[in-house]
């Protein structure tokens, strides 16, 4: 037992790769290191299936990297919906992103996702992201008035989900990673042959794409719900007939008025 403890303590503790010697000293966690290594191999992979585009004569790498960007666009631009199709390129990004880092534990790294400063981090840009985009397609007053929706009294709720949604995407993600790591390492101590190699490709394959991919389908719902702009109450519907009817024949504003 003490030695399963001590696993669990050591594989749950993000261990310093090196100190920068600025300021004091920064410390660089492994989380960093890995995070450079998938942007890094994000980056060559973009490169080179981006370089060397043809028209008329397309490689079989330009027809792959074609099929890859189309399915993306189409599944998260359904997910986005047609008032925030613009946020798709990035939502690509992290899901493979978190994609990547979640099955770096079968080439031996620790994913950057078991760290719980990276899944903060990613909920934090979610969340900016998210209201940034409701103010975009709002405007400011109409993301102000989306608070008080559909009833004022629920404002104070509202409000509470600034919060609550960030929160509930950063423990969801690094719940999961924690979770997949802690069930590992209690099969690896009870059963050390075979079934942790089974166990682990679905750990670090399937659910690692699943986590990645539930991750992105929420902050979508969630920005897809910002930019929604409401359908006009009957009240200002009546309003605007009547200003369409004074500016087309300035003398109906007359009988407009008095009606």
């Amino acid at each position: 037992m003490g030695t399963l403890a001590d696993d669990l303590k050591s594989g749950l503790t993000v261990k310093t790769v090196f100190t920068i010697p600025l300021f004091g000293g920064i410390p660089v966690k492994e989380s960093v290191v890995v995070t450079w290594i998938v942007i890094a191999i994000l980056s060559v992979l973009a490169i080179w299936l981006g370089h060397g585009l043809s028209v008329k004569n397309p490689s079989k790498r330009q027809l792959f990297a074609e099929l890859v960007v189309s399915k993306l666009d189409s599944m998260i631009g359904g997910m986005l919906g047609p008032n925030a199709g613009q946020y798709t390129t990035y939502l690509e990004t992290v899901l493979l992103y978190i994609g990547l880092s979640n099955i770096m534990g079968i080439f031996g790294f620790v994913p950057p996702t078991k760290d719980l400063n990276t899944t903060a981090a990613l909920a934090i840009m979610s969340i900016i992201l998210i209201e940034a985009a409701g103010i975009r397609a709002r405007k400011v007053s109409g993301w102000l008035h989306s608070f008080a929706e559909p009833v004022a009294v629920v404002t104070p709720i509202n409000v509470l989900e600034i919060v609550i949604r960030p929160l509930s995407l950063c423990m969801r993600l690094f719940g999961n990673v924690l979770g997949s790591f802690v069930i590992m390492t209690l099969i690896e101590h009870v059963v050390p042959v075979v079934l942790p190699i089974v166990l682990s490709l679905y750990f670090d394959i399937f659910d690692g794409f699943i986590q990645a991919y539930v991750f992105v389908f929420l902050t979508s719902l969630f920005i897809s719900e910002a930019c929604e702009i409401p359908a006009p109450t009957p009240k200002k519907q009546r309003r605007r007939r009547k200003k369409k009817i004074a500016e087309k024949d300035p003398g109906e504003k007359i009988l407009t008025t008095v009606s």
